[in-house]
């Protein structure tokens, strides 16, 4: 963590030397992510639910996703660089350095512009939590940052877990986009309007189900998916920590077997 810090410090120094486009940067990945919501807010355009959830209903899945994955995202965002340094040989420099590749590879090119999608998806969260009409409970209040932290590190655990397969497949960071970007998609819709397999596959295989649909239920008092217990609302902490567990037993794996590119 030291030495995370430290790179993570300079990166921000550097980027913060030039204010305005630092702005500009922000303000952009802001706008860009607000279009996922523009497209939601379309479709409400036309319809008043969608899969039996209202628009505050949706606001509030999607806040709680695009918070989760953008803390994630900002920490430990440049993850998929990795295949690239793998591919062209750049990944011997950081071994040889006195500090863990792991903290090196995470701060790597730290990009402070990222706060943009998370302010965006903590004022939508913002919205849906005024326009609910929910029964808050000090049970409740306590699920909501616990959900967002365990949210944050199970994306932290698929980004890991997906550079660790790129020291396999090199350049595969697009299949790791799939489950990282598009794992936040797909949470920003609620489980109603998806098969019940993939339904299924996303709470018991890749268990991004933890980040926001299950302690969504609870709070929102909608049944649970896949008719599951009360209690894996609860869940999150306990899944985010077997997660990061197994993605730390996959990086050491894919770090033991690397060979250089030989060049």
């Amino acid at each position: 963590m030291r030495a995370y810090g430290l790179i993570v410090g300079m990166w921000i120094r550097s980027t913060l030397a030039y204010r305005t486009s630092f702005a500009l940067t922000a303000l952009g990945n802001f706008a860009l992510t607000f279009l996922d919501f523009a497209a939601i807010l379309l479709m409400f355009s036309q319809v008043d639910a969608l899969g039996g959830y209202t628009l505050p209903e949706i606001a509030f899945l999607y806040g709680m996703s695009s918070v989760a994955f953008g803390l994630a995202d900002l920490a430990i965002g440049s993850m998929d660089r990795l295949g690239a340094r793998v591919r062209d040989g750049t990944l011997d420099t950081l071994l040889v350095r006195p500090a863990p590749v792991l903290a090196q590879v995470c701060a790597d090119r730290f990009g402070l512009r990222r706060l943009g999608r998370v302010v965006q998806g903590a004022l939508v969260l913002g919205y849906a939590l005024a326009a609910l009409d929910v029964d808050w409970t000090p049970l409740k209040v306590l699920l909501m940052p616990a959900a967002l932290l365990s949210g944050a590190a199970i994306f932290c655990a698929v980004f890991v877990a997906g550079a660790a397969f790129q020291f396999v497949a090199q350049d595969a960071s697009e299949v790791q986009n799939a489950f990282t970007y598009g794992g936040t998609t797909l949470l920003q819709y609620p489980p109603t309007v998806f098969g019940r397999e993939l339904v299924r596959g996303v709470t018991f295989v890749l268990p991004l189900a933890f980040v926001n649909w299950l302690p969504a239920s609870h709070i929102l008092g909608r049944p649970y998916p896949l008719g599951l217990p009360g209690w894996v609302a609860f869940a999150p902490p306990l899944v985010a920590a077997a997660c990061c567990a197994l993605a730390g037993l996959a990086w050491r794996a894919g770090l033991k077997s690397y060979r250089s590119t030989g060049s």
